[in-house]
C-alpha cells in the first residue's frame, strides 16, 4: 500500500464507508424503504430536502431514471445547492431561525407524507427546525446525517438538539466530523470529502428497498425510465398521468 496514490486512498476510504453503512445501517435502510412503500401504497407523497452540498443527494433521487417518480424536491430559496452569490450566503441561511417553518407552511406537504432531510452535521437551525415543524404537521421524517457531529459538536438550534433527535428514522452516513478523508504532511488541511458519495448511495439503497417492497406487495413501483432509451418517454408519460396528483416537479 506504500505506493498507493491519494486517488487510491480516497477510493479505499469511500469503499470502506460504503461497506460500513451497508452493514451497520441495514436495519434503518430497510425501515426507511418500508416507510416509503407504506406511504406510496396509502396515497401519500414523498419529498426530499437538503441544504448546500447535502442537497446533491436529495436532488439525486428526484426525477431520476430508475428512481421513484413520486420523490419531489422541497426547495428553500438560497440553500438548495450552491447557486447563490456569494456562496457563503447559503451557509448563513442554514442558521436562520424561522426559514424552515416558512418554507414548510408554503409547501404542499401534509399529514401522511414523508420528508427525507439530508444534513451532514444536522446541527444548523434549518434542518432541525425543518424536522420539528414537519413532524408537527403529521409528516414522517427520515434524517440522513452523520451522528458523529451530535457527539463531537454543539447544536446551532435554539433547542440545543440535532436533526437526529427529531426523526422517525435516522440513517447514519458514518462520515467523520469535517468531511475529509485524507491527510498529507505536505498539505495543511485534511481533504477529499466523501459525504456526497456515501449519502447518495444510502438514499439509492433506500429507493431500491422501496421498489422491491412495493413489488412484493403486488404494487407496481412508480419508476421512471431513461428518456434516452426507446420507449422511455412514453413510459414516463404514463407514470406522470397515473400519479400526477403526487408529482410536483412538473407543475
Amino acid at each position: 500500500m506504500g505506493d498507493s496514490t491519494p486517488a487510491d486512498q480516497f477510493f479505499d476510504a469511500a469503499i470502506g464507508l460504503l461497506h460500513r453503512v451497508r452493514d451497520e445501517e441495514a436495519g434503518s435502510i430497510a425501515a426507511a424503504g418500508a416507510l416509503l412503500a407504506d406511504t406510496v401504497a396509502a396515497g401519500g407523497r414523498l419529498f426530499a430536502f437538503g441544504a448546500g452540498h447535502s442537497s446533491l443527494a436529495a436532488q439525486d433521487v428526484v426525477y431520476r431514471a430508475g428512481g421513484l417518480a413520486l420523490m419531489n424536491l422541497l426547495a428553500a430559496p438560497g440553500v438548495v445547492g450552491i447557486d447563490v452569490m456569494p456562496a457563503t450566503l447559503g451557509s448563513a441561511l442554514e442558521r436562520v431561525d424561522g426559514l424552515a417553518s416558512a418554507v414548510l407552511d408554503s409547501s404542499p406537504l401534509r399529514a401522511g407524507d414523508v420528508l427525507v432531510i439530508v444534513s451532514l452535521s444536522g446541527r444548523n437551525a434549518l434542518p432541525v427546525e425543518m424536522a420539528l415543524h414537519a413532524r408537527a404537521l403529521g409528516v414522517k421524517v427520515i434524517g440522513v446525517t452523520s451522528v458523529a457531529y451530535a457527539e463531537q459538536t454543539t447544536s446551532r438550534h435554539v433547542s440545543g438538539t440535532f436533526l437526529k433527535d427529531h426523526c422517525d428514522i435516522v440513517l447514519d452516513s458514518k462520515i467523520a466530523v469535517g468531511d475529509a478523508e485524507l491527510t498529507l504532511d505536505t498539505v495543511p488541511a485534511p481533504f477529499a470529502p466523501a459525504s456526497t458519495v456515501v449519502t447518495s448511495a444510502l438514499l439509492q439503497a433506500v429507493m431500491a428497498d422501496t421498489a422491491a417492497t412495493l413489488a412484493a406487495r403486488g404494487i407496481e413501483p412508480p419508476l421512471l425510465r431513461s428518456g434516452n432509451v426507446d420507449g422511455g418517454l412514453d413510459w414516463n408519460s404514463r407514470v406522470f398521468e397515473q400519479y400526477g396528483d403526487r408529482i410536483f416537479y412538473r407543475r
